[in-house]
């Protein structure tokens, strides 16, 4: 099989041969039932392609769709004009790049389509296009508009000035979009049909003001697997690659299925809660024949990293609750709160829905996600001295051999490389906080076993517990207490009773957190 990796462009892979996982069924029906779209999607997730896909259904290619489902549905294949705009690949933290992006497209339809004597705004030039375009084909014009939010995202809180310093770049980038996109309205009698993709969802900056809102398909239960490859999906077009790459591990099927599950699969766009894998890190797996962490690699949220150091609230406050729909689906870019862009930008997603109250379940999606994020939050939370990927790989080896000194060390050894700077809080609840949060941290990024952190049982909340094929590790840590005070704790609130028909060996390990050093003072186990 031939696997599509980096390609977006949906004429190479049918002229070439790619494997092309068929949504041209959902295209169908989004292109009968409505007319202006918008679609929040992570990045790497396949809305190039999608894109790419509608501008060669759009231009009446319907050679490429030979054996499609969408070659039974279409009768009539129409030729429109279609503008696709890319604002991928370009650097927009350089003032001036937007403008001439822009002017770029916009003198490049003139020059097809005629040019205004007297129209000099970039936003009234395309609305003359437009019309022109539609008077000379005698159809509407059809517009795709790919990751429109890249221009802001670029410099979001990055405090880049524009040309003329007369205002932030992220503003002056917010203005020029606002006044593009407003053609909409003044061109909707030219328009057949328009869609924006991108990570976020701007709805409250104004960069669609006076625009004809589009229909948010983001949560939409009809187009939840536009984008990625579901289960049926992934059994009907990878039985083979999946049974090759099991034979070369020496496991079952069955058994490599839920591999590729756990680390690429788990995002849901919908109450429906239909499973949706990360297609870019499906893809580099089956080429490869190895399961690695592709995805997460290809970038670095650097934005995420700007917005979550205003915030006061911690990862660990974020995941594992429950939120109403407009607290993760609204990005309010004058308001400091991360959750609506971490969520679009795939970090975390729907785990769970509440009918009763309408409300969605956030959590990471799988541990390809989970371990890039949190590694990615810790070392900038935390700011270790030492390399944090051989550190966790050694904590990985001492818990699946079960040496507990040498974990001992570890943790402590870590904990008194992170500079005093970082560790510094002034008052107890805030010394409290930090504790909690760095622990958390740290046994998130052991994500190769089972780990629970704050985990409620019947009479109480354990701090941690790691499981492995041969142990249980509980952990009850206490901040400027004492290991004895610890495994108390573990004993009378039984924090092992679930485990007490284990056949996996169990310790219990009490430890003390000195505010003072910043590191483990006393440790004490009980096996």
């Amino acid at each position: 099989m031939k696997y599509p990796i980096g390609i977006q462009s949906f004429a190479q892979i049918r002229e070439d041969h790619y494997t092309y996982v068929d949504k041209t069924a959902l295209i169908y029906q989004l292109v009968s039932t409505g007319k202006i779209y918008f679609l929040s999607r992570p990045r790497r997730f396949g809305k190039s392609l999608l894109v790419s896909t509608l501008k060669n259904y759009f231009s009446g290619r319907k050679e490429l769709f030979k054996g499609l489902a969408i070659e039974k549905l279409e009768t009539e294949w129409r030729e429109y004009p279609v503008f696709h705009i890319d604002f991928n690949g370009s650097n927009f933290t350089v003032p001036g790049t937007l403008e001439k992006k822009l002017e770029g497209y916009i003198a490049g339809w003139e020059a097809q389509y005629g040019k205004s004597t007297y129209l000099t705004d970039v936003g009234d030039r395309f609305a003359y296009v437009l019309k022109q375009a539609h008077e000379q084909s005698g159809r509407r014009c059809v517009v795709l508009i790919d990751e429109y939010d890249k221009p802001i995202l670029d410099v979001l809180d990055t405090g880049i000035k524009g040309e003329q310093e007369e205002m932030l770049l992220e503003d002056r980038n917010r203005e020029v979009l606002k006044g593009f996109y407003s053609v909409f309205k003044a061109a909707d009698d030219d328009l057949q049909f328009v869609l924006l993709t991108g990570v976020t969802k701007f709805s409250q900056v104004s960069v669609f003001s006076g625009f004809n809102q589009p229909a948010d398909i983001s949560m939409d239960i009809r187009y939840e697997a536009l984008c990625g490859i579901t289960q049926e999906e992934l059994e009907h077009y990878f039985a083979g690659p999946i049974s090759d790459m099991a034979d070369r591990e020496g496991i079952s099927k069955e058994e490599m299925t839920g591999l590729l599950k756990r680390q690429y699969d788990g995002y849901h766009f919908s109450e429906k809660m239909t499973d949706v894998y990360n297609p870019f890190s499906l893809l580099n797996a089956f080429a490869s024949g190895s399961i690695r962490d592709y995805w997460f690699r290809s970038g670095t949220p650097s934005y995420l990293i700007r917005l979550l150091a205003h915030t006061d609230e911690n990862l660990d406050e974020l995941t594992g609750k429950y939120y109403d729909p407009q607290e993760f689906i609204d990005y309010k870019a004058n308001v400091e709160k991360p959750l609506p862009m971490i969520y679009q930008s795939g970090y975390l997603t729907i785990k769970g829905y509440d009918r009763d109250f309408g409300t969605f379940l956030l959590d990471f999606p799988n541990n390809e996600v989970k371990k890039g994020f949190v590694a990615l939050i810790a070392s900038d939370y935390l700011k270790p001295r030492q390399e944090m990927g051989s550190w966790v790989r050694n904590v990985v080896l001492s818990l699946r051999r079960g040496e507990l000194e040498k974990l001992n060390k570890l943790f402590t050894s870590f904990l008194a490389d992170i500079p005093y700077t970082m560790r510094r809080k002034q008052d107890e609840r805030e010394r409290e906080r930090y504790f909690h949060y760095t622990f958390y941290l740290i046994f998130r990024l052991v994500s190769v076993y089972t780990v629970y952190t704050e985990k409620e049982q019947s009479e109480g909340r354990v701090d941690c517990i790691v499981e492995t094929p041969d142990y249980v590790y509980i952990f009850e840590f206490k901040l400027d207490g004492s290991a004895d005070e610890a495994l108390k704790q573990i004993e009378e609130k039984g924090y092992a009773r679930p485990y007490a028909s284990d056949r996996r060996l169990i310790y219990k390990i009490g430890s003390s957190f000195s505010s003072q050093t910043g590191t483990i003072d006393d440790w004490k186990i009980q096996g």
